[in-house]
């Protein structure tokens, strides 16, 4: 007779955030069953933290895994936002299915193994590439999802207006699957009408949105107001997230209260991309160069939303990259000289206020949660984050998803 076990996974001696003392973790049907020291019944898997920091599977908003891993293709692009943007157009034709999600998969294996189980990759529509990294993204979402769900966000990089057939490729990604739609207005002849023809699609077909906005540092424009506005207009509120909004560390200090409050009460999210901005902006200043990225975490002391995220992996708007998003986290502490006092906030921007972003329903460890674990390679949530502590393994739905062995030194 086969045995009957009483959980698929009991996950022993972890430590959780905030917590006291060791706490076992079990886990029946890919939902967290019960949490507490020393819990009885046996497991089809058995495996020990050793004591060391468990979190849920952290959460990446905003990824581009379309042209990702690009570098060997484009080493020389330059003239900051508008050079990488014109680099990858280049590109672009040339594309397959197969390029797209062999390069795709490199990047989304190394995030997974740095312990992302939460992702949205945005992808490219536009004549010049078609449907085909859409293709690849859909490919994507279902061979890897015993470790990551993969949420897709198709959107307009090189402006929508001007060719009707960019909008038919949107409205048909969205048919097929697409999770939700984006926008770019700044690189679009009439932002504004974008704005609208996005929002109109979004209502029409139901989904979420996602901007690239704002990403400069003239505090003189912004495209943010208007994004607000049409928000409450369309009922959208919780559901508009915006990403770089790098104008927002070139405003004055009224300014930025001010902002804050109008996003507070549009309900919309703000992503920092740390890397991308830092790498793209104040290249016009041989020193003295501003940080160019978004203050989040005055955002979400004001009621916001807010996330950090990986935006670009070895390509001409990002060459750097591993897919750690608690890299990216201690990034953005850096950047804002943030002490240890706030590393759990950063942590939050990378996880749980990242999961409430994209709407994840049963996040975090709890009973009745999904069972999204991993294990770093710390006991301690300060040693953790700053120290970029490295995940040992990874438990998606309960299921064992990655192991990567701690580092062992050979005296």
């Amino acid at each position: 007779m086969p045995q009957t076990h009483s959980f698929d996974l009991l996950l022993r001696n972890a430590r959780l955030r905030g917590g006291q003392g060791l706490q076992d973790i079990a886990v029946r049907q890919g939902r967290i069953a019960a949490i507490g020291p020393d819990l009885t019944g046996t497991a089809a898997l058995e495996e020990d933290a050793g004591g060391r920091l468990v979190l849920p599977g952290l959460v990446d908003t905003h990824i581009h895994l379309d042209k990702s891993c690009l570098l060997c293709r484009c080493r020389d692009a330059g003239g900051g936002l508008k050079g990488a943007i014109a680099a990858v157009s280049g590109l672009k034709r040339a594309f397959t299915v197969e390029d797209v999600y062999q390069r795709g998969a490199r990047t989304l294996e190394r995030a997974i193994t740095q312990g992302t189980m939460h992702m949205r990759a945005h992808v490219e529509l536009d004549p010049l590439v078609g449907l085909r990294s859409f293709e690849a993204m859909m490919r994507l979402k279902r061979d890897y999802a015993f470790a990551i769900d993969l949420s897709v966000c198709v959107f307009p990089q090189e402006g929508m207006t001007h060719d009707p057939a960019v909008e038919q490729l949107l409205a048909r990604a969205l048919a097929e699957g697409a999770d939700l739609l984006g926008g770019c207005p700044y690189t679009d002849a009439d932002p504004s009408l974008q704005m609208e023809r996005i929002f109109a699609l979004a209502v029409a077909h139901d989904v979420d949105l996602d901007f690239h906005l704002d990403f400069d540092l003239d505090p003189t424009w912004s495209h943010l107001e208007e994004i607000c506005r049409r928000t409450v207009a369309a009922g959208w509120q919780g559901r508009v997230a915006v990403g770089h909004a790098t104008k927002l560390a070139a405003i004055d200090d009224a300014a930025l209260e001010r902002m804050i409050a109008l996003l507070a009460e549009a309900g919309v999210g703000v992503t920092a991309l740390p890397s991308t901005d830092l790498y793209l902006n104040g290249r016009d200043q041989t020193h003295r160069a501003p940080r160019g990225v978004a203050p989040v975490h005055l955002l979400a002391d004001g009621g916001v939303t807010v996330s950090v995220a990986t935006n670009n992996v070895l390509n001409p708007f990002t060459p750097f990259g591993d897919g750690s998003l608690i890299r990216m986290g201690n990034l953005y502490a850096n950047l804002m000289h943030l002490g240890p006092e706030r590393f759990g906030d950063c942590l939050d921007m990378v996880s749980t206020t990242a999961a409430r972003l994209m709407r994840i329903a049963d996040y975090g460890i709890a009973v009745g949660g999904q069972a999204d674990l991993i294990v770093l390679d710390a006991d301690d949530e300060a040693d953790a984050f700053g120290g970029i502590a490295t995940p040992l393994m990874g438990f998606k739905r309960g299921r064992k998803s990655f192991v990567r062995p701690a580092a062992t030194l050979v005296r």
